[in-house]
């Protein structure tokens, strides 16, 4: 039988590293996520999963759980006598998560491990730039790279304006954008890819994730759908998964969103404007709303700055829970629990390192 090279997967060095201080466990990707029961691929093929009960136990809440994208080791590379089971997820580099909806504290992770996140939002009744705002803040903190993807430009009369809104608010990250009937939305997609490289699409149902896909996959392998006549999309992916692309790249899609509450973000990247204003307010505790000598409530007096911007600002920070921990601090914790500090899993990787050398 001829081995699956994990690598188009996504698998690189600082994984496998972690791997070895499993021995006899394989290594393995989650590709899909059904509640409980997971789809993965090892070096021998795909296979289905589910979490050991020890595991489980063990788990602290839900973002210790697998999502896809995540690395994990498992007992078996088939499933022959039975599904495998999951017994560690290797530490994350990214991962992009938000508080799950009608909930106030409980975490839903939406992928792991992906290097580039494409942000889509329609330029017709989806176009809403408080929204992008959450998005950027939620990538930033992942640390994925966000790339914003304007869809729909057929459908818009104004999109030069629209652009330029876009433009004021997209902290650094690339725009592209792209047509429902042209081709050149994918075209511009294509130099963000690379063999080896994970990328997600994230966005409102209706808004042509499942489209763009499509067109990288060159067939159309997700069904697709439009917003409604009410500005709401139809939701046409109902589960996450991982696919291969011809070009060498790997794609997570994910399901259409229209709650999106933020567990963590990093508004010192998507509000960088408003975060340099204040380190020139008179006050280091201002809180730009009527203190004198503030940065921020001149820049807005001057029309440099919009209300509404410094308003979801504010809305934003309420609604992080900076009490909470943000994604590098996550994986510290995990790692602390499992090693005792970095120090000690770096000390375990050097070990089985060595230990592998002498065989």
């Amino acid at each position: 039988m001829t081995k699956i090279d994990l690598r188009k997967y996504g698998l690189t060095p600082r994984f496998e590293q972690e791997a070895a201080l499993y021995e006899g466990y394989f290594t393995a990707r989650v590709i899909e996520q059904h509640r409980e029961l997971y789809k993965v691929v090892s070096e021998c093929g795909t296979t289905l999963a589910t979490v050991s009960g020890k595991f489980a136990y063990d788990a602290v809440d839900n973002t210790n759980f697998p999502a896809v994208g995540d690395w994990v080791m498992i007992d078996r590379a088939d499933d022959s006598y039975g599904n495998a089971v999951i017994h560690h997820v290797l530490r994350r580099k990214s991962i992009f998560t938000r508080k799950a909806p009608g909930t106030t504290n409980s975490v839903q992770i939406l992928a792991a491990n992906i290097d580039t996140v494409f942000i889509c939002m329609a330029l017709n009744s989806d176009f809403n730039l408080r929204r992008l705002e959450r998005y950027l803040s939620i990538a930033w903190d992942s640390p994925a790279v966000p790339v914003i993807v304007l869809t729909k430009a057929d459908l818009c009369d104004d999109v030069e304006q629209k652009l330029a809104q876009v433009s004021a608010v997209n902290a650094g990250a690339d725009v592209i954008v792209c047509s429902s009937i042209e081709e050149n939305g994918c075209r511009d997609i294509l130099p963000h890819i690379r063999e080896g490289k994970t990328i997600a699409f994230m966005g409102s149902s209706g808004v042509g994730k499942s489209t763009l896909i499509n067109r990288l996959m060159g067939e159309d392998l997700l069904p697709t759908g439009e917003i409604r006549d009410n500005g709401k999309g139809r939701h046409t992916t109902t589960y996450r998964q991982l696919l291969l692309l011809p070009n060498g790249g790997i794609v997570i899609d994910t399901p259409g969103m229209r709650e999106l509450h933020l567990d963590s973000g990093d508004l010192s990247r998507s509000f960088e404007d408003i975060v340099e204003l204040a380190t020139l307010c008179k006050f280091n505790d201002c809180s730009h709303t009527k203190e004198p000598g503030c940065a921020v409530r001149k820049a807005i007096i001057n029309g440099e700055l919009s209300e509404e911007h410094l308003h979801n600002y504010f809305k934003l920070q309420k609604e992080i829970d900076y009490d909470g921990l943000n994604f590098r601090q996550r994986e510290e914790e995990k790692v602390k629990r499992m090693f005792g500090s970095i120090a000690g899993m770096k000390q375990a990787v050097r070990h089985a390192k060595n230990k592998n050398k002498r065989r």
